[in-house]
């Protein structure tokens, strides 16, 4: 087994290559407006840093974070990972991004991950543990999930964005595709393919741009 994973439905830009035992590289960088420029350098480097023998060719599943995210940071892994998937001829897992957050966090207790959805937003869900999500994600304003998170620990950047709703913010701040790999490593040795998603985007929000209604068609002469 190698799996390669790659999230960018957050500001970091994730990849690692996990040997269904253990991280063999990964790599994050943190900035919410190069994904499309950071990606691919970022899965070379890992290629290489994996050790002699290690290539592209011998991915035998891709894994990818399908959100929920901003629209454009978020297609560009789902797009790279079906890339890789079809050129290698290999499946494409997809994993709720805040579940790797989850399972990053290695907690034990109920909790809860947030991330920014922009728009004074989060993108959020409940866990009874850092491998057990209670329900579907959502996204809300933090001002309305006060009581409903209340004495909860909180892990993600929306956690710490918005410290008045989530008092008990702790690590991880940031998605990496490590965790994320591990969650699918699991998974894959347990057999429970069905816990895995399409690998299609989460979006939970409609979309900016929309085609306008009644427009006028023009039509040559």
């Amino acid at each position: 087994m190698l799996l390669l994973a790659v999230d960018t439905a957050t500001p970091a830009v994730t990849v690692a290559l996990h040997d269904g035992s253990s991280v063999l590289a990964a790599e994050s960088q943190v900035d919410a407006r190069r994904h499309g420029e950071l990606l691919l350098p970022a899965v070379d480097r890992v290629l290489s840093e994996a050790g002699a023998g290690v290539g592209l060719g011998a991915v035998t599943d891709v894994v990818v974070g399908v959100g929920p995210g901003p629209y454009t940071g978020l297609r560009v892994g789902l797009v790279t990972a079906l890339a890789f998937g079809s050129a290698l001829g290999v499946p494409v897992h997809g994993l709720c991004t805040l579940d790797g957050l989850a399972y990053a966090s290695g907690l034990e207790e109920p909790f809860v991950v947030a991330t920014d959805a922009r728009r004074k937003e989060v993108y959020w869900a409940r866990y009874a543990d850092a491998r057990t999500r209670v329900g579907d994600p959502a996204v809300d304003r933090p001002a309305d999930l006060t009581e409903r998170v209340a004495g909860l620990p909180a892990v993600g950047a929306g956690a710490f964005l918005y410290p008045a709703t989530f008092r008990d913010a702790r690590a991880p701040e940031h998605q990496s595709a490590a965790a994320l790999a591990g969650l699918a490593a699991e998974l894959l040795a347990a057999g429970r393919t069905e816990d895995f998603l399409p690998p299609l985007p989460l979006y939970l929000r409609r979309p900016d741009a929309e085609v306008p209604k009644n427009y006028k068609v023009v039509t040559p002469k």
